[in-house]
Formats: structure tokens, sequence, C-alpha cells
């Protein structure tokens, strides 16, 4: 009776490792899908990958798809807010600024 249940253990085991490896080389992927991320389909790829190679690209993969964030893009800027109200700015300062023209000078055609 006891090896019967030993061999159900064993079985048990190597299914569940087997399941668990695969969702662990998902994480990167379903980090991406969560932030939006552009390269979604190549890190899920890349991760399938990372399987033949023991994982040895999973780090990686996982600094790849924690790098974008939909608010901010890649995250080496100001979030793309505050460059859209930046030009606004600086258009309405042109605006200004070109409606000063100082008398004698003629536009340039």
């Amino acid at each position: 009776m006891l090896d019967y249940f030993a061999l159900g253990l064993l079985f048990f085991v190597v299914i569940v490792l087997f399941y668990g490896i695969i969702v662990i080389h998902d994480i990167p992927y379903e980090i991406a899908r969560q932030r939006n991320h552009p390269h979604q389909d190549a890190i899920h790829a890349a991760g399938w990958v990372s399987l033949f190679t023991l994982h040895a690209i999973w780090p990686f993969l996982w600094i790849w798809a924690m790098l974008y964030r939909e608010d901010r893009g890649w995250g080496f800027g100001a979030p793309k807010v505050d460059l859209e109200r930046q030009l606004a700015d600086l258009q309405a300062r042109l605006q200004r600024l070109e409606g000063r023209r100082p008398a004698g000078q003629a536009e340039e055609a």
C-alpha cells in the first residue's frame, strides 16, 4: 500500500514542478501584459525560449518587462503628459513673442 502512495506522491510532485516551472516562466509576460508593454509578444516568446535555456535569460525578461510603464513610457524622461503640456506652453509663448515684433522689422517671406 505504501508503494502505491509513494508512486502517487512522486507523480504529484513531478506534475506540480512541471506546471510550476511553466507558471514561473510566464511571470515577465504577465507583468508586460498588465503594464500594456509594446513588446508583450516578444517577451512571451522569449519566455518559452528561456525554458530551453534553463531560465538563463529569464531575469533579463523580467527586467525588460519592468522597464516600461504606460504612464511614463520607458522611464528615461518626463512623463508624456508633462511633455505635451510643455509643448503647448512653448507654442503659446512663441505666439506671444511673434506678436511683439519691434517696429521697423519686416516679416520674412
